[in-house]
């Protein structure tokens, strides 16, 4: 009789197979078959009964939803990866009492279920796909052709792209148009306007066809940081609508107008810095040729989208926001909704030669001059700023030196001694905001500023020869989708610097007001044609002759090439 072991439970089923192998195994004896061939039967059959046994329990613990777990949670780190292998391959399995015990070190017997259980999963899956492959063998094999032309194209823009770093962008813009001048101080056989000092200047009301052409290279080095290189020519400087100053003033010149100091027609390097983020906020900003608002974290205007004049871009404060341009270096902190910013900019900080003040051609420093010294013709700013989703504001102190560049809005009267003059130092202040609707429609996009100067000599001026204090404003409103998506229209009035006291108790009589009108059509994405007119009360301030009138009408037509 064959004893088993007390350690193992013996089932019904196992002992009566055990019996009957037991008999069969002694009545084969005699015929010299022997007694072992009975026990491999009795353990086969063991086997296939712990097999069995296996499967069905595997069946009874597949779950279809990481859910059936009690003890894994949405918050788990694998919470994920579990969901896609019971939804997609249905080869995960817990233990009997349902849960997973995820944080547990797995036996390598159970691993082999697991993995078992996920490759019959994984087959089903892989025939499924074959059968799939061959339904849409003709299609899939289009699709390939596509994709190797597709790469070879990608490999060809690889190879000849201009940069992997730099990103390229350009603008072109065409300018037609005029000026008219009317009023009493005019000689018309002449075509010379009187003024109260010096001789007669001439008109320039002649129709000018000019352009201004910018291209722009922002490259990063590790996706946050910034160099910017803006490369421009013109033909603007000779024009009534240049940038470079005239005898009239430069009220009318216009914001793509710009100063040549090498000459029209001629490309040269009009901006040149780089900006890195310092993390907790901080942004910082140094180059050899960078303009104030370049270092300014917020610029609190809306108005407008296609700059018309220059002096309506300057936020109503021209001194303060001068966007004074040359050596300089900037840091900014802006955090939610607030910034504060802080920069210096040398106009003349090319220049090697602190001993005397810079002589200037047509506004243009040509000796003396360097960074830090009183020929720099520096200015310095400080601005607080606060901005919504909608709306933003921004208080502004700016120290300016002379011989600093011709402040948009500064030079038509006599304030040109607000920015030039050799013993002026002034102290501007700006305070500016805007709001913009959610929606077009009716109410527009406002923006407005004002600005007070202060400003004091190192020597004794001439009875009424220069300005104490003076101010400026502007208001600028601007509506979008009008007549039809993408069209603009706007509509600004602003009185640039004019004196309100000046040395030796002299009456300022001053003030100019200047009135812009335009209407944007915007062609395509790249192309916008803008119509302009412009009207300037005074353009001569306070040099008008005693009694005499003088004003000034534009027209233009502006189209602007992006690409």
């Amino acid at each position: 009789m064959t004893t088993l072991p007390k350690s193992k439970a013996i089932k019904t089923g196992q002992l009566v197979a055990l019996t009957l192998a037991t008999s069969l195994s002694q009545a084969v004896l005699a015929d010299g078959i022997t007694a072992t061939s009975g026990l491999s039967a009795v353990n086969a059959y063991m086997e296939q009964q712990e097999i069995d046994e296996l499967k069905a329990l595997r069946s009874k613990n597949q779950v279809t939803s990481v859910n059936q777990f009690s003890d894994v949670r949405p918050t788990d780190w694998a919470y994920q990866a579990l969901s896609n292998l019971v939804e997609k391959y249905g080869c995960v399995a817990g233990y009997p009492n349902g849960i997973y015990k995820g944080g547990q070190a797995m036996t390598r017997f159970e691993a082999a279920a697991l993995l078992n259980a996920c490759l019959d999963r994984v087959s089903e899956q892989t025939d499924e796909l074959k059968r799939l492959m061959e339904e849409f063998k003709q299609e899939l094999r289009v699709l390939r052709g596509r994709v190797d032309g597709l790469e070879k194209r990608v490999g060809v823009l690889e190879a000849q792209q201009f940069s992997t770093t730099t990103k390229f962008t350009g603008q072109a813009t065409m300018v037609v148009g005029g000026n008219w001048f009317n009023g009493s101080a005019i000689n018309t056989a002449a075509n010379t306007v009187n003024r109260n000092t010096g001789a007669a200047v001439s008109l320039y009301n002649a129709v000018s066809f000019n352009y201004d052409l910018q291209l722009n290279f922002d490259t990063s080095f590790s996706g946050k940081d910034l160099l910017r290189t803006n490369l421009r020519a013109g033909n603007f400087g000779n024009s009534r609508f240049g940038g470079e100053p005239h005898s009239l003033g430069n009220l009318s010149e216009l914001q793509v107008a710009f100063e040549e100091p090498s000459g029209p027609n001629v490309v040269g390097v009009f901006k040149l810095f780089y900006q890195l983020p310092l993390g907790s906020g901080w942004t910082a900003t140094a180059g050899p040729r960078v303009g104030q608002e370049d270092m300014l974290a917020l610029w609190p205007s809306v108005y407008p989208s296609e700059t018309v004049l220059n002096v309506m871009t300057v936020n109503g404060a021209p001194a303060a926001y001068s966007k004074n341009l040359g050596p300089g270096a900037g840091l900014w902190w802006q955090n939610n909704n607030w910034s504060i910013s802080a920069n210096y900019v040398a106009f003349n900080g090319m220049l090697g030669n602190p001993s005397s003040p810079p002589a200037q051609t047509d506004g243009v420093p040509t000796g003396g001059g360097g960074i830090g010294n009183k020929a720099s013709g520096a200015t310095g700013s400080v601005q607080l700023a606060y901005q919504q989703e909608q709306w933003g504001l921004a208080a502004i102190w700016t120290y300016l030196q002379p011989y600093n560049g011709f402040v948009p809005g500064t030079t038509p009267t006599v304030h040109s001694s607000l920015d030039h003059n050799a013993n002026a130092l002034t102290n501007a202040f700006g305070l500016s905001a805007y709001w913009q609707p959610w929606n077009s429609g009716w109410a527009p996009s406002v923006s407005v500023g004002w600005g007070y100067n202060s400003t004091s000599y190192s020597t004794t001026q001439a009875a009424g020869a220069a300005v104490s204090t003076s101010q400026s404003w502007m208001l600028g409103l601007q509506w979008t989708d009008v007549f039809a998506k993408g069209n603009d229209f706007g509509i600004a009035v602003a009185q640039p610097v004019f004196a309100t006291t000046m040395t030796g108790g002299i009456n300022a009589n001053d003030g100019n007001y200047v009135w812009e009108w335009w209407y944007k059509f915007q062609v395509s994405d790249k192309i916008s044609v803008t119509p302009a007119l412009i009207y300037l009360s005074r353009p001569l301030g306070q040099r008008t002759p005693a009694g005499a009138t003088f004003d000034q009408v534009g027209a233009l037509v502006k189209t602007t090439f992006r690409f």
